[in-house]
């Protein structure tokens, strides 16, 4: 990345300014902005996040931030409250107050005599989801959003439930959520009154991964901030950006096909980074875009940013399988509108062992498939950050306790565009079911490369309100949506569908081993025309570039790791995860900061009721004499009937445990 030092704009910053709400607590925000706007007001762009903007996110923010403000913003980082310096306490995500936050955090900032009245919100993950959240509500100072790496759908498309399947990301970031919230504000920005806010925090942040599992079903608690209730709650363009590598590139296309305003997508091959940061390469520059964006919805430039094509997507080309890549091959194409008309439908059956024809006749036979849970110890992360490396591996092993289809040897590329569908009809030995499906790309040596995959608790087969128990021995109908993908299977590859009746640890396996019959069954492909006239031109991107980061000095060294083992004399088998930074100095604050994560999916055989899933995380910061530390454990268990969680938190001020709370806590089961 590119570093830029001379911007069109002197910025000045403020490190830490209060803006109080409406009941009393008060947020702190870091804004940096022109120094011009003394006297000439400038259009605001807020980012409102819980990670830390004084540290853990202080780096990040330096690049982006000030090069925004050095173009004619005021970039502003709020901390939500109860999270980084900011006063409260947060008790789970995008709740009502958080967003009423929000508007009076935008009232207050068009109030300011250095600012036009005119603002945006973006943000990547949280920051995503909440400024699309906001944007519905209508503040009367927004005017535009980028929300990147986000949903529309928090129950259906997000970290904690996968086509009614219960995700180990769930238990991964509610144990994320549990160390962040209990961990201080620093005493040099809220003085002598941290210890009393670190304490209220401890006390009352509570287990969020309780909450969540206590809503297994879609109801009003996740149709709280779901947009898609309502997609025309939405007023505002809106700029929707996330990465084939993440977990949530859906929702570009579902709100670039229902929102009835200006709007545009971009969908590079990234995991869940800003496209200026993004991994896997290649990265843009994704700062010149939002200055481009942001000067015509904010300034009224007449910049021709709206005449880019309405989707930009990486169309990837194929490639061996790999937990990391640092750049993904393809090209940048564009399509006018979503839904394109220039994507056909292909409807190919499948039969034993092979994806026929479009058209081809073929014969019913039953299939049988019941998976080990081994199936699904190489799909990585359901959300990628590439580090440790966490993307899927050869799936030949995965296969071997699959159904599988395999298409003939491709005569010609084949270039696929949006979300397949596997329609399947099928019957279940038992009342809970659960069915995954995987599209891959098969090279001629036979390493098979996951492209997408899809989940469905066949109890959710007509809705995730209200599951039904499945009647053994019926046939049922039903459909398995993908995520949506943009891939080139070159000629001489095969593509292939396999099916499974388990996907862990990626998602939480069904009570009991199901055996599945498949009577018959499509692929539903969304081929995009090679070479077809008319296809719009896509601009070339930028370098990515940014404002000169903050100074910070690598103290300690960190570790990664994704290790997969298997015990063949006790026949325990496990999935470790460790993502420690070590100790870094943020060297114009003197302050040192550590952060280990490790996590532990298990199993015994295929002993359903013997998965589980460990985490536990170490946050430390230590300034002079000011040193404190929290140290939480989460661990999920299960039987057939119930969910077993405890959790356990602990602070320390140097070596001295000045906190410990602990939980253990049943939840039944509900059809999962």
């Amino acid at each position: 990345m590119r570093t830029v030092t001379a911007l069109p704009y002197a910025v000045r910053e403020d490190e830490h300014v209060w803006i109080p709400m409406s009941d009393g607590v008060r947020l702190s925000a870091r804004i940096w902005r022109p120094v011009a706007s003394d006297g000439e007001p400038v259009p605001v762009i807020l980012e409102f996040i819980p990670y830390r903007k004084r540290d853990l996110t202080a780096r990040r923010d330096s690049i982006h931030h000030p090069y925004l403000a050095g173009h004619g913003y005021a970039g502003v980082r709020v901390d939500l409250r109860g999270t980084g310096d900011s006063e409260g306490v947060l008790t789970d995500e995008y709740l009502e107050r958080e967003l009423l936050d929000a508007e009076e955090i935008l009232a207050w900032l068009a109030d300011q005599s250095w600012s036009s009245g005119r603002a945006g919100m973006m943000g990547i993950s949280w920051g995503g989801f909440n400024a699309l959240q906001v944007a519905a509500r209508r503040p009367p100072s927004l005017a535009a959003i980028v929300p990147l790496c986000f949903s529309d759908d928090r129950y259906a498309d997000d970290v904690h439930y996968m086509g009614g399947c219960l995700l180990s990301d769930n238990l991964s970031w509610a144990s994320t959520m549990f160390a962040y919230t209990s961990c201080p504000p620093d005493p040099a920005v809220v003085g002598e009154r941290w210890r009393d806010m670190w304490r209220e925090r401890l006390e009352h942040s509570g287990l969020w991964l309780e909450e969540w599992l206590r809503h297994q079903h879609r109801g009003d608690y996740w149709r709280h901030g779901s947009v898609c209730e309502d997609y025309s709650d939405v007023q505002c363009p809106v700029l929707a950006v996330s990465g084939w590598a993440d977990g949530y590139s859906n929702a570009v296309f579902r709100v670039l096909a229902h929102l009835d305003v200006p709007t545009q997508g971009l969908i590079g091959p990234w995991s869940h980074k800003y496209p200026h940061l993004g991994v896997p390469g290649p990265a843009i520059g994704f700062l010149q875009e939002l200055v481009r964006w942001w000067d015509h919805w904010l300034k009224g430039a007449d910049n021709g940013v709206m005449d880019e094509p309405k989707l930009r997507i990486w169309m990837q080309e194929s490639v061996p399988p790999s937990t990391a890549y640092e750049e993904r091959p393809g090209r940048w194409v564009g399509e006018t509108s979503w839904p394109s008309p220039r994507i056909d439908v292909c409807s190919r059956p499948l039969e034993r062992n092979r994806i026929a024809h479009e058209g081809e006749k073929v014969g019913r036979e039953e299939l049988t498939v019941e998976s080990p849970l081994s199936v699904g110890q190489f799909a990585g992360k359901w959300c990628s950050y590439n580090a440790p490396p966490d993307l899927p591996y050869d799936q030949r092993e995965e296969d071997g306790g699959s159904l599988v289809f395999d298409s003939d040897v491709l005569d010609e590329r084949c270039e696929v565009l949006g979300s397949p569908i596997v329609r399947l009809e099928l019957a279940a030995n038992r009342p809970q079911a659960m069915v995954a499906v995987r599209l891959s790309d098969v090279a001629p040596d036979g390493r098979a490369t996951r492209v997408t995959y899809g989940l469905l608790n066949l109890t959710h087969r007509d809705g995730h309100a209200t599951p039904h128990a499945l009647q053994p021995g019926k046939r049922y109908r039903i459909g398995v949506t993908l995520n949506a993908m943009a891939h080139a299977f070159p000629a001489g590859h095969r593509i292939r569908v396999s099916i499974s009746t388990s996907y862990w640890p990626l998602a939480w396996p069904p009570p009991r081993s199901v055996r599945l019959s498949i009577f018959t069954g499509a692929v539903d492909l969304p081929v995009r025309p090679v070479g077809a006239p008319g296809e719009p031109d896509v601009t070339a991107f930028g370098e990515p570039e940014g404002a000169p980061p903050i100074s910070a000095t690598q103290l300690k060294a960190g570790e990664e790791g994704w290790t997969v083992s298997r015990d063949l004399v006790e026949y325990a088998s496990a999935l470790k995860v460790v993502k420690d930074i070590g100790v870094v100095r943020i060297d114009d604050i003197g302050l040192e900061i550590s952060r280990l994560a490790k996590e532990t999916y298990g199993w015994t055989g295929d002993d359903f009721t013997s998965v589980f899933g460990d985490v536990e995380w170490r946050m430390g910061f230590v300034r002079g004499d000011w040193d404190v530390s929290t140290v939480t454990r989460t661990k999920l268990t299960s039987t057939a009937t119930d969910f077993h969680l405890q959790a356990e938190l602990d602070a320390y001020e140097a070596d001295r445990r000045v906190d410990s709370r602990n939980w253990a806590v049943t939840i039944p089961r509900e059809q999962l």
